[in-house]
């Protein structure tokens, strides 16, 4: 699998929609007792191709929230989104986490699981075939995801790259 070349954007003037993909309490054992805290897993984005993820802890999960909405906004990437679906099939991985995305055609809707299809749907996709294989873990569904939407590649850039007609992408 190739690394992702990650086009990265500013997100100061868009308009995201977040949406939490997990939120884990996690308890510290100190010698007064037990002290809580939350980590959350949030996604961001304009449905319009630009998509990023953060994580955010903090004492109250509503803070832990802001954080992570905040951290996302720090790692905003532009995804080539053709006619409601992705420009060709892409496989990334993330620790144990494996996923695979397939472009579909139009009205076959987001085919994905709990944590990859809120990363799918953020980014505006609305016809898409996936599969989480491995790991269930969301932490790294997301990443995986996010991964594999970094490494996809408009026609017209392939076209530049193998200095090819447009035409010739398509047809093989």
């Amino acid at each position: 699998m190739a690394k992702a070349t990650i086009n990265r954007i500013k997100g100061g003037d868009l308009e995201l929609h977040e949406k939490v993909v997990a939120i884990n309490r996690v308890v510290k054992t100190t010698k007064g007792g037990r002290a809580f805290s939350f980590s959350a897993l949030v996604v961001v984005g304009n449905g319009n191709g630009v998509v990023g993820h953060g994580l955010g802890k903090a004492k109250e999960v509503q803070e832990a929230i802001t954080k992570g909405i905040d951290d996302a906004k720090k790692n905003l990437i532009k995804v080539p989104v053709m006619h409601g679906t992705i420009p060709h099939e892409q496989l990334a991985k993330e620790g144990a986490a494996k996923v695979m995305i397939r472009p579909a055609a139009h009205g076959t809707g987001v085919i994905a699981g709990g944590s990859m299809r809120a990363v799918l749907e953020a980014a505006g996709i609305t016809d898409i075939l996936s599969k989480s294989l491995g790991s269930a873990n969301p932490h790294n569904v997301v990443k995986a995801t996010f991964s594999a939407l970094a490494m996809l590649r408009e026609p017209i850039q392939v076209a530049k790259q193998r200095n090819i007609s447009l035409k010739k992408v398509f047809n093989g």
